[in-house]
């Protein structure tokens, strides 16, 4: 990707991510995964506190874990659960790269318990402010935001036991680097465990150079044969990438009318850095 398209993308996908924290309200017209008068809702767009349960429950989150969460972390941005193939354990340090309003962080944090630590990253300021307030409402002190790039963590090298990541590397437009600094901040024998959008087929360039597309986790889809590769040529290992079939549903709700959820699903990532 050009420096002026990327800059482009990132500067859309930062927009676009600040008003959604914004929004007391859910509005539709804050929404980008498609036209509000086509959507429901989708994971880039805010939705009323009911459809936002829903549409967490669809993507494999427990009623249980989503009672335990202060009002505004659950923002039904995601594409699946990462908590679901995490496997945490207690006393572990974390990273969620794009965390948004910090469902999977509050989650992780209770995982790894009070010697376990949660790092969440996020690009835009009105998310960490977001993030934060729900921090302090959730007295959670091993969860900690931090502003950054998910390709440039501000993270130090070998000091992360896991990454989680729902359906933000897509959104990057240097999604090698994402996996490249994943792969530095990682401890040795640490591990990938990220939900995200792939793209299972070629994906037609009019779906690549639309921003809505792209805002809404659909268009910057990278192949599953480009992300093995990528995980191997920066040296992770076990690499496994799992196609959620079904997800080809809700997909088809994002941008209705559009045929990308032919080109798309969620899947999980996982894939571990040697020891």
């Amino acid at each position: 990707m050009s420096q002026s398209r990327s800059d482009r993308t990132r500067i859309v996908v930062r927009a676009r991510y600040a008003a959604t924290a914004r929004a007391g309200e859910y509005e539709a017209e804050d929404a980008c995964c498609a036209p509000a008068t086509e959507r429901e809702t989708g994971c880039c767009g805010p939705a009323p506190a009911e459809r936002v349960r829903r549409q967490s429950r669809v993507m494999g989150y427990a009623d249980a874990d989503l009672d335990l969460l202060p009002d505004g972390a659950d923002m039904a941005l995601g594409c699946g659960n990462p908590m679901a193939i995490a496997e945490l354990r207690p006393g572990e340090t974390v990273a969620d790269l794009g965390s948004g309003g910090g469902i999977d962080c509050f989650l992780a944090a209770d995982r790894v318990g009070p010697e376990g630590h949660v790092i969440g990253v996020d690009m835009t300021p009105d998310m960490i402010s977001k993030a934060r307030r729900n921090a302090d409402k959730a007295g959670k002190p091993n969860v900690e935001f931090r502003l950054g790039e998910i390709e440039h963590l501000p993270i130090a090298d070998g000091s992360v036991d896991v990454i989680i990541s729902n359906c933000v590397i897509n959104l990057s437009p240097d999604q090698e680097q994402v996996f490249r600094d994943a792969f530095r901040v990682l401890k040795p024998g640490g591990r990938i465990r990220v939900s995200d959008v792939v793209a299972t087929r070629e994906i037609p360039q009019q779906f690549r150079d639309d921003d809505g597309l792209i805002c809404g986790c659909m268009g910057g889809a990278s192949t599953i044969e480009q992300i093995t590769t990528w995980l191997a040529d920066i040296g992770f290992v076990d690499t496994t990438i799992e196609v959620a079939e079904q997800s080809r549903g809700f997909i088809k709700n994002w941008a209705p009318g559009t045929g990308i959820e032919r080109f798309v699903a969620s899947a999980s990532i996982l894939a571990r850095k040697p020891v």
